[in-house]
């Protein structure tokens, strides 16, 4: 019974060898897969990626922050007398001028009290008149020896104090004429009203909690904002050898000073004008102003915006894009192409990030090609090529920084 079994074993073992030495991928005479086998691995496919080159340019040293748009002037327009209110001048909203009449209230009862005021001038005026003339005839009695002095002296009082009486009345007079002339209230400065606190026919009070109405001036307006305090030598210095320029960026779709949405987003350019006097110790920031001309009205009053200070121009910085520089645990670092088309790990030091590229202070000259995308696929040696030529999609073309 064993012979069988072991005749069977061998069968098996036989077919096994024989198929193994035919098959496509033994390679017993040489075939396709007989190169792995005997001779290792085929090339590794170079590694997709984009790759843009290092340059040297001037670039400019600056700060950003967010600002807050303020009004130089804001006026809170309140009556100084108590009357009824008989106009409004303007609508609500519109853009106003100094001078240019706003409200008018009812001015009867201050040109009857001015007419009063006057008429009690005139009659004191014309008692005086008699006093002093009685005061020169007793003066001519007096020194004839005809009156007693003390006569003389109660008269010279009595006008004395009538006098003082007229000079009350042309006082009150011109309190009279000055409340006459608030029942028109005109606009102080050149602005922007908002929303109207009271109508035509309400009784306003003098002094009012609640303001009539508010300006706000949009031409010039302050931008405020505030920067780490470890800059302030670098903006005094700056600022000592000449005016330090600022950008606001208005976002897309800001309401402009045509009353319609922009387009886009609009920049607009300043001078920093105030600099505070004491760093805030809370958060460790110095607050700003910048003055804009805001001709166009794109800057409005409480608006955030993204603000851009200044300060001086690095004549010769080596720029990369920002998206060539990595990090890592020992710091950062960027992987240049070399001829060969093999990459290289360098460390590099970054200076600062200037919006879309990065200033290196060393680890990188100019002309040094460096990947921009494909970096997780890389380790140093690998081979690369454009992501175009090596087939991907999206290929990006080398060439310098822009």
């Amino acid at each position: 019974m064993l012979k069988p079994i072991l005749r069977a074993a061998a069968l098996v073992a036989l077919s096994l060898l024989v198929s193994s030495c035919t098959s496509p991928s033994g390679g017993a005479n040489g075939g396709p897969g007989s190169g792995r086998g005997a001779g290792g691995r085929a090339a590794a496919a170079p590694v997709p990626v984009v790759t843009a080159t290092a340059e040297e340019r001037a670039v400019p040293v600056t700060i950003p922050a967010v600002g807050t748009v303020e009004s130089i002037s804001n006026v809170e327009i309140r009556s100084q007398v108590t009357g009824q209110l008989r106009a409004v001048h303007f609508e609500e909203g519109s853009d106003v001028r100094k001078g240019q009449p706003l409200f008018s209230l009812d001015p009867r009862p201050f040109q009857a009290a001015l007419q009063q005021a006057e008429a009690v001038l005139a009659r004191d005026t014309a008692t005086l008149k008699n006093l002093q003339a009685e005061q020169a005839r007793l003066e001519a009695l007096l020194q004839r020896g005809l009156i007693a002095r003390e006569q003389f002296e109660a008269k010279q009082a009595s006008a004395a104090a009538l006098s003082a009486t007229v000079e009350a009345d042309k006082a009150v007079i011109e309190t009279a004429r000055l409340n006459l002339q608030y029942t028109e209230i005109v606009s102080p400065i050149d602005g922007r009203t908002g929303s109207l606190g009271t109508h035509e026919g309400d009784l306003v009070r003098a002094n009012d909690a609640t303001p009539l109405v508010a300006i706000n001036q949009l031409a010039p307006v302050y931008v405020a904002f505030s920067v780490p305090g470890r800059f302030l030598g670098d903006i005094r210095r700056y600022q000592a050898q000449k005016p330090l320029s600022v950008t606001a960026t208005v976002p897309a779709g800001a309401e402009g000073g045509g009353g319609g949405p922009a387009a886009g987003p609009g920049v607009e350019r300043g001078e920093v004008t105030f600099i505070d006097n004491a760093v805030d110790a809370s958060t460790g920031t110095i607050r700003l102003k910048a003055t804009f001309a805001n001709g166009g009205r794109q800057l409005w009053p409480g608006a955030f915006v993204q603000v851009t200070l200044s300060l001086t121009t690095q004549p010769r910085a080596v720029v990369v894009p920002a998206t060539a520089v990595q990090a890592s645990q020992d710091g950062q670092y960027v992987f240049i192409v070399k001829p060969d088309r093999t990459v290289e790990m360098r460390t590099v030091k970054v200076d600062r990030q200037q919006g879309d590229q990065m200033v290196i202070a060393d680890g990188v000259s100019p002309g040094d090609e460096v990947v921009t995308d494909g970096q997780l696929r890389l380790t140093p040696g690998a081979r690369v090529a454009e992501r175009g030529e090596a087939g991907g999609r999206g290929a990006a073309p080398a060439g310098p920084v822009r």
